[in-house]
């Protein structure tokens, strides 16, 4: 590789992080290896003009987090700078001060080569970043540091309530959490980093001090020259060290000032300090006037006062021409907006926008949604949605909540799509007390039935909570039985809530791992609304639909089968081990009530085909005594402690599901098929029917 390759900027491009490491190194490197006045020359001319950068980009950001880069860089100019002090110290010492340019040019041109005027205005320097600057951009940055963590809960739960809202997606949710945390970050390095800035003002001052000390000492005693020879020799080319050094540091300080004391906005310092301090036409022309008036005075300077004037008396003009125009422009655009709006008829597309999920709820409720009042409704739909996802594998879209004066002030409503689906009344000030098990005495208060599970249940004062518990009762507060509610509902309609869109959110997803598989199956072997009406039956079910990889991979082999209700009953099988998983116990065994077999060939026999799907044919009479033969022995079971599951056969096991779907809700239905060979399976009951005898 060639020097030309090199210096390339392809190559620079490619290997900075390099580049840059290679750069921290050298800087450690030169507080040993001494440095040729030329390449010393050189970096101090660096060092200026990296605090010229600092300052610049500090001035064009429009928020802290854009320079996030900050305090590192503080740290490292810093070290670069202490170096720098290091390496011409090494020099000045030497006798080789006058082979520096850059240091004898700020020791002969800048102070006039006067060592006393030149230690003036080092110190002058020092005084005011170390005293003014750097004092100020510290304790800015303390505060700022504190404030930022302070605020991280409250910013936190705003982007949760945002995000439930819909007001923002998950993605921009995401990036700003991000943000945040990295805010917090950025001002607590800051804080930090500002030791940095003082610590060197004082190194200055001491390094100058040695410098000025030891030239003198080693002129007088080891070269035999005069006290007053010896200082003017060393004290120059000191003092232009000194200047050459604190003339960057203070950029940098300011450019730390700036950044601490920076807020976001949507334009750089300059917009923003011109546009706030030059707009008001009315400042500029009291302004204007004011110098004029002192211009008038005698003894005053004329020429500068009356310039001065003239220059704000032109802003004046400008600024007012321009506010002038400004709202002339506004006044046309809000008439035509208006002649527009009275032209035609009102735009009312807007109305029939409808949100998928939408949570009404009366004014009394509102106090549960706002963080500033110790409301957490919204942090707990986050979480639901969160579960949901887990549970079920559904994408559950952001809940719209609203307040409605038309409904009663302390009750809700859950809609979906535009349906009511849910709708209870809370009492915000009391705690919801739930008969979930025996209890030991009784408690005063409102008896009602719990929205989710439809439980006994007593809404209480909150001072009785404790005495609620230890009587046996589970006691929640109303944000938890908004929360369990809204889960319940949504568990029990996933199939309602999952759409096209929702579905090509999850094959997009899936796509991402599983390529191969996704554009084999789909359209190929089953379309998208095929496969929608699948999910939705499963989902109708309970049965997570998470593990979507696994319902196309047993679909893979379905090529020619048309049936819904068969590729169903087919993906059904593919999820058996999730389907089985929480219905055994401990040693893998899975308790059961079977049909009796002339019962099971009974019902197979009544199996026809009505509106192109497979259902029960049977009497009405047939169908309550099934039924309430199958009641009776799951209230058995249930009292025993067991999770009702009835086992049959795949044909069967969908009729029979949906038989008794209003009556027995939470019945899980099996077919053979769905029990993996790992799961022993134990009967506990059989169901049977005995048919009447003619008379």
């Amino acid at each position: 590789m060639n020097l030309k390759e090199i210096l390339s900027a392809k190559f620079i491009t490619k290997n900075k992080d390099i580049i840059f490491a290679f750069g921290v190194v050298s800087v450690v490197v030169m507080m040993i290896v001494p440095i040729p006045p030329a390449i010393l020359d050189l970096l101090l001319t660096v060092n200026i003009t990296l605090g010229v950068v600092m300052v610049l980009v500090s001035v064009y950001n429009t928020e802290p987090l854009q320079f996030s880069s900050f305090p590192s860089l503080l740290l490292l100019t810093t070290v670069f700078r202490l170096a720098l002090n290091i390496s011409t110290t090494r020099l000045i010492l030497s006798g080789q001060g006058a082979s520096m340019a850059l240091i004898k040019a700020f020791g002969n041109f800048v102070v006039g080569g006067n060592y006393i005027v030149g230690i003036v205005i080092f110190t002058i320097i020092v005084i005011i970043q170390f005293m003014v600057i750097t004092k100020g951009a510290e304790r800015i940055s303390e505060v700022s540091a504190r404030f930022a963590l302070d605020a991280m809960p409250i910013k936190g739960m705003a982007i949760d309530a945002d995000l439930n809202t819909g007001a923002i997606d998950q993605e921009t949710a995401t990036k700003r959490r991000l943000d945040l945390h990295r805010e917090a970050d950025f001002f607590g390095s800051m804080d930090g980093a500002s030791k940095f800035v003082k610590g060197d003002a004082i190194a200055g001052i001491i390094i100058t001090a040695i410098n000025l000390l030891a030239g003198v000492a080693i002129g007088v005693l080891l070269r035999g020259e005069a006290p007053m020879e010896a200082l003017s020799a060393y004290a120059l080319f000191t003092v232009g060290d000194g200047l050459c050094s604190q003339l960057p540091a203070l950029l940098i300080s300011v450019a730390t000032g700036i950044v601490v004391t920076r807020s976001a906005s949507d334009g750089d310092l300059g917009e923003e300090v011109t546009g706030q301090l030059f707009s008001n036409s009315k400042v500029m022309g009291i302004t204007s006037a004011l110098l004029f008036f002192l211009g008038a005075i005698p003894g005053l300077p004329k020429f500068s006062l009356l310039f001065l004037a003239t220059v704000f008396g032109s802003m004046t003009y400008v600024s007012y021409k321009t506010v002038t125009e400004t709202k002339a422009k506004e006044e046309e655009l809000k008439d035509e907006a208006e002649k527009k709006d009275s032209a035609g008829p009102e735009d009312v597309t807007s109305l029939l926008e409808v949100d998928k999920l939408e949570l009404e709820i009366g004014y009394n409720l509102i106090p549960l949604c706002d963080v500033n009042q110790g409301g957490d409704l919204l942090n707990r739909i986050t979480l639901i949605r969160r579960q949901i996802a887990m549970d079920l594998g559904l994408i559950v879209p952001s809940i719209r909540i609203r307040d409605n004066i038309q409904i009663p002030p302390s009750s809700y409503l859950f809609k979906i799509k535009g349906s009511e689906f849910a709708r209870y009344e809370i009492l915000p000030d009391h705690l919801l007390a739930m008969i979930t098990g025996n209890i030991t005495s009784n408690i005063n208060g409102i008896q009602v039935e719990e929205p989710a599970f439809g439980l006994p249940a007593i809404w209480i004062q909150s001072s009785l909570r404790e005495r609620a518990e230890n009587a046996g009762y589970t006691v929640v507060d109303p944000s938890t039985v908004i929360a369990t509610h809204l889960t319940e509902v949504i568990r029990a309609n996933a199939a309602e809530i999952l759409g096209r869109e929702e579905l090509q959110s999850l094959l997009d997803k899936l796509k991402e791992n599983y390529k191969q598989l996704h554009d084999e199956v789909i359209p190929n072997i089953v379309t998208q609304p095929v496969l929608l009406r699948i999910l939705q039956n499963l989902l109708a079910e309970g049965v997570s639909i998470r593990y979507l990889a696994s319902v196309l991979e047993s679909l893979a082999d379905c090529g020619g089968i048309k049936d819904i209700d068969t590729l169903t009953e087919i993906s059904r099988q593919g999820l058996k081990r999730h389907i089985c998983r929480n219905l055994t116990d401990e040693n893998g065994t899975m308790r059961v009530l079977t049909l009796d077999h002339k019962l099971e060939q009974m019902l197979s026999n009544a199996m026809q085909k009505i509106d192109g799907m497979m259902q029960l044919a049977l009497e009405p009479n047939s169908i309550q005594i099934l039924l309430q033969t199958m009641r009776v022995e799951i209230e058995r079971v249930m009292n025993e402690g067991l999770t009702p599951i009835i086992i049959c056969n795949s044909l069967l096991r969908k009729s029979i599901k949906q038989l008794s779907e209003k009556m027995l809700p939470r019945l899980v239905v099996l077919s053979y098929q769905e029990i993996p060979n790992t799961v022993a399976i134990e009967s506990v009951g059989i169901i049977s029917i005995q048919p009447k005898k003619d008379k």
